[in-house]
């Protein structure tokens, strides 16, 4: 060893030991000298040149507001922000369960409860779930790379469930992994192949969603690359159309022509919309009545998607809660519940969420952001702590080759396991062999004003008060 590399040895390790002397006695005086530093610049200094102006002006317009306007000010174009609105909706939190204890009793916890349901029952070939959970439309290539959808695939069918296509390229492992098969029929030039649409067990017209309404966009080479533009169909440079009509002028006879046509070419399986919901859900509806569809699918304005403007999302739309009870109480009134099936989507991440909505009126509902969570469980460590967790979901993540797809499914199926058992457990509390018995009777809650939106009773009514109030109100 040369005596020009021992003195440079020498010298490192003089350095480290000088530094590990400092760290172990002098690491108080560092960090009072950095105090008293920072903290004589933050007293004196006047509010116009102090830091802590950054404290009132997020406080006034807001972190996320402040930060969002940076980058518009920054590139000048569209926002497209991933997982919907960041506001606060009114939710099912204060909505509770009413539990059966001394008459009638609890169900016994080894007997079996029937949480099966049949979409589209009016149907020539009605589409028979296990669990009223489904996965919602989830876009290959415009959102999701190829090991989360077979995963997602392989999960829904395990557990006896169906998955929705979304409005990407129909990815040929996903068809062969899944089980229950949904094609959402978009506003697109690809996924509407013949063998497809005898293939799906259920059909999608994507009419709007939560997050987006009714608008389509424009996907770049850039931002959709691999083997998903050639599924697609796209060229090397061609831009991803999604628009926002079916046909140019279009009409309600127009959709209504387009169900009749997808009835005929499936050979009878469930035809159905999927809308955004809005102040007049209730003429929407009426709309699709009279198109013929088999079921209607209701995305609350709790819905997410890969990158919505946030105009679209936050203000626009109504919250789920008020959508799913609108919905369901506009079928009723028009003679088409148990005809037409109501599924509901948007904010729902827990299995207190799921059953609400289906007390509430849905026959199923829709997982979506959800799902990526708990499909890429231990997956989302790869991307942390310096990139954000959906990178090992999305198409374009940077650690999308990092996810496993045997680890995918297996996280997936626990979580629709999980929460399909943690229903049964909860509809035996209020004495019910099967799903088909719950309503919105078997709710109560501790806000008067929920409580007199749905029709449900007020917790801090007595409820034998609430009987009579019934019974004079129907006198």
């Amino acid at each position: 060893m040369s005596d020009i590399l021992q003195i440079i040895i020498l010298a490192m390790i003089s350095l480290l030991f000088i530094l590990f002397l400092i760290l172990l006695f002098g690491w108080r005086w560092i960090m009072k000298r950095i105090v008293k530093q920072a903290g004589k610049i933050i007293f004196t200094d006047s509010y116009q040149e102090n830091l802590i102006e950054i404290i009132p002006g997020f406080r006034h317009m807001g972190v996320q507001n402040a930060l969002e306007n940076n980058l518009r000010a920054e590139t000048g174009d569209i926002l497209h922000r991933p997982f919907g609105s960041s506001k606060k909706w009114p939710h099912f939190d204060q909505i509770t369960f009413i539990p059966v204890q001394t008459s009638p009793f609890p169900i016994d916890g080894d007997e079996d409860v029937d949480v099966k349901v049949t979409i589209g029952p009016k149907a020539k070939k009605p589409m028979k779930i296990k669990i009223p959970l489904m996965i919602s439309g989830m876009a290959y290539g415009i959102a999701l790379s190829e090991q989360v959808k077979v995963a997602l695939a392989t999960a829904a069918k395990n557990t006896g469930t169906a998955i929705n296509s979304g409005e990407g390229g129909i990815l040929p492992e996903e068809l062969e992994s899944a089980g229950k098969y949904i094609l959402q029929f978009s506003k697109t030039e690809w996924g509407k192949e013949e063998e497809v649409i005898k293939r799906a067990d259920m059909i999608e017209l994507k009419l709007g969603q939560g997050a987006m309404q009714g608008m389509g966009g424009n996907i770049s080479p850039e931002n959709l690359t691999g083997r998903a533009r050639e599924i697609m169909g796209l060229k090397n440079n061609e831009v991803a159309h999604i628009l926002e009509h079916y046909f140019e002028n279009q009409t309600l006879n127009d959709l209504k022509e387009l169900v009749e046509e997808l009835r005929k070419l499936s050979g009878g399986v469930p035809i159905g919309a999927k809308i955004g919901a809005g102040g007049k859900i209730e003429e929407d509806i009426d709309n699709l009545i009279e198109m013929g569809v088999d079921f209607i699918a209701v995305d609350g304005g709790q819905a997410a998607t890969l990158g919505a403007p946030p105009l679209l999302a936050d203000d626009f739309g109504i919250p789920t809660l008020h959508a799913v009870v609108r919905a369901a109480s506009h079928l009723e009134k028009r003679k088409k519940k148990g005809q037409i099936s109501l599924i509901v989507s948007g904010g729902l991440f827990t299995p207190g969420h799921f059953l609400k909505v289906l007390a509430l009126g849905a026959d199923a509902v829709y997982l979506g952001s959800v799902m990526l969570f708990t499909a890429s469980h231990k997956h989302t460590l790869n991307a942390l702590p310096f990139e954000p967790p959906t990178q090992a979901v999305w198409n374009q993540g940077k650690f999308k080759d990092t996810f496993k797809i045997e680890d995918g499914v297996k996280s997936a199926e626990k979580f629709l396991t999980a929460s399909t058992e943690e229903i049964k457990i909860a509809l035996r509390a209020m004495g019910k062999k099967s799903l088909q018995e719950l309503s919105k009777k078997d709710l109560v809650s501790y806000d008067e004003l929920t409580a007199k939106m749905i029709g449900i009773p007020f917790t801090f009514e007595p409820w034998e008060d609430k009987l009579n109030k019934s019974e004079k109100e129907k006198s």
